[in-house]
C-alpha cells in the first residue's frame, strides 16, 4: 500500500470511530463523519467489507422498498428510505475498524462519554424537581412527562444511548483483561450511568437493563445472578418517591402513565397487519393512517394521551409497515446474529479476551434491543439504531482471524 492509500485508509478508520463516539453527542455530526468514513474508505482502493449478516440486511432493505412501491404513498415513506444511510454505519465499522485497539478504545470512549451524559442529566432532574414544586405540580405528574434527556431529544433515546453504552462497559469489566487496569474509572462510569437510566424512567429499558445484566452475570459469575432481584429491590426501596411511583405503574398504572394507549396502539397495529398482511401498509404508514385502523370499541373524541404515530412495539411496526415477511426477514437476521456470536464464544480458549467482552457483550445489547421492542419502535430511532449497528459490526470483527486481539488471560467465572 502506498502513503497516500494508507493515509486514507488511517483516515477512514479513524473517521469511523468519530461518528461512532460522536453519536451520543450529537447525530448531525455523526453523520457527518460517517460521509466522510465512506468517503475515505472508496479513495483508499481498501475492501468494503459487510458481516455475514448482509444477505439478510439486503433482503431487509429491499423489502422495505418494495413496500414502499406498492403502498402508493412513496412521499410519505421516503423519510425510511433516506436511513439506509444510518446502515452504512456497519459497512465501515466491519470495513474500517481492523485495529483491536481503537476497537477496545472505542467502547472506553461510550463509556466516557455516557457518564458526561449521565452528570448532564442529573443536572436536568435536579432543574425538573425543582420546578414541579416551585409550579405546585404533583411531581410524577409532571416529570413523567418532562423527563430527562441528557444530550438528547427525547428520554427514550437518552434512555438506550445510555443503556448500550453501560452494558458495553460492564461487558468489558467482566470479561475484558484490560478491565484490570485503572477498572475503579470504568466502574465510576458504569454507576453513573445506571443512576441515569433510572432516573430516565423508560420502564422497557428498565427491563431490557435487567435481561442485559442477568445475561452478562449469568456466564461471568453465575452466584451473582441470584443477587440481581434483592439489587432491585433495594433500588426501589432507596430510590426517590418519584423513581418508585415508576416501578409501581408496571402493576398499577396511573392516567398518566402510557400503558392504556400503548394497548390501543398495539391493536391497532394488529389490524393493520391483518389488513395488508403481505407488504404492509408502507414504510412510515401507520404516522398517517393511525386513526383509521383504531378498533372499533375505542372512543375517538377521549382517547388517552399518547404518541398515535407509530405503533409503540419494533414487531407490530416492521409487520404494519412492510409486511409479515419483512418482519421475518428481521428475525432472522438478529438470530444469525445471535447464532454467530455464540458460536464464536464456544470456538474461544477459557479466560479474559476482548473477543469475549466484544461477543458476550454484542449478545447482551441485542437481547436488550429485543426486549426493550416489545414497548418501543427502538431500531427506528437513528442514534439507537447506528449505536446497535457499531455493537453488531464490533462483535463480527471479534470473529475475524486476522485481527489481532489480546490474548485470553485465565481467570475464574469467564470460561464460558
Amino acid at each position: 500500500m502506498n502513503t497516500k492509500e494508507s493515509i486514507f485508509t488511517r483516515g477512514a478508520a479513524w473517521l469511523t470511530f468519530g461518528s461512532a463516539v460522536a453519536i451520543l453527542l450529537s447525530i448531525a455530526a455523526s453523520q457527518i463523519l460517517l460521509g466522510l468514513a465512506l468517503a475515505a474508505l472508496l479513495l483508499s482502493g481498501d475492501a468494503i467489507r459487510l458481516p455475514r449478516i448482509r444477505l439478510a440486511l439486503g433482503l431487509f432493505l429491499a423489502g422495505t422498498v418494495v413496500a414502499l412501491l406498492f403502498s402508493g404513498e412513496i412521499a410519505h415513506g421516503l423519510p425510511q428510505i433516506r436511513k439506509f444511510f444510518v446502515f452504512t454505519e456497519l459497512l465501515v465499522v466491519f470495513s474500517c475498524l481492523r485495529d483491536a485497539v481503537l476497537i477496545r478504545w472505542l467502547f472506553l470512549a461510550w463509556a466516557g462519554v455516557g457518564s458526561i451524559d449521565a452528570l448532564r442529566g442529573f443536572v436536568q432532574f435536579a432543574a425538573k424537581m425543582q420546578q414541579a414544586h416551585s409550579q405546585g405540580l404533583s411531581v410524577y405528574q409532571y416529570y413523567v412527562n418532562e423527563r430527562i434527556t441528557g444530550f438528547t431529544s427525547h428520554w427514550n433515546t437518552y434512555s438506550a444511548e445510555e443503556m448500550f453504552a453501560f452494558i458495553m462497559i460492564c461487558a468489558f469489566l467482566f470479561f475484558s483483561p484490560g478491565a484490570r487496569r485503572r477498572s475503579w474509572v470504568w466502574v465510576l462510569c458504569a454507576a453513573l450511568m445506571a443512576v441515569a437510566i433510572l432516573l430516565a424512567e423508560t420502564r422497557g429499558v428498565y427491563a431490557a437493563v435487567g435481561v442485559a445484566a442477568g445475561y452478562l452475570l449469568w456466564f461471568w459469575n453465575r452466584k451473582l445472578v441470584l443477587v440481581l432481584p434483592v439489587l432491585a429491590g433495594v433500588t426501589i426501596l432507596v430510590s426517590p418517591p418519584v423513581i418508585r411511583e415508576r416501578f409501581s405503574s408496571f402493576l398499577k398504572p396511573k392516567q398518566e402513565d402510557s400503558n392504556t394507549f400503548r394497548k390501543i396502539a398495539w391493536r391497532s397495529g394488529i389490524r393493520m397487519i391483518e389488513a395488508h398482511p403481505l407488504l404492509g401498509i408502507g414504510p412510515d404508514g401507520p404516522k398517517y393512517h393511525f386513526m383509521e385502523y383504531l378498533p372499533e370499541d375505542v372512543p375517538r373524541a377521549s382517547l388517552p394521551s399518547g404518541f398515535y404515530e407509530h405503533i409503540h412495539n419494533l414487531y407490530l411496526q416492521y409487520a404494519a409497515e412492510r409486511g409479515i415477511p419483512v418482519l421475518l426477514i428481521f428475525l432472522w437476521m438478529i438470530a444469525q446474529i445471535l447464532i454467530d456470536f455464540f458460536r464464536g464464544l464456544r470456538s474461544l480458549p477459557p479466560g479474559r479476551s476482548d473477543k469475549r467482552f466484544l461477543l458476550h457483550g454484542g449478545i447482551a445489547v441485542v437481547l436488550a434491543v429485543l426486549v426493550e421492542a416489545f414497548v418501543e419502535v427502538n431500531l427506528g430511532d437513528s442514534e439507537v439504531l447506528t449505536m446497535f449497528l457499531v455493537v453488531v459490526g464490533c462483535g463480527y470483527l471479534a470473529l475475524e482471524k486476522e485481527i489481532a486481539f489480546n490474548e485470553p488471560l485465565p481467570t475464574q467465572g469467564s470460561a464460558n
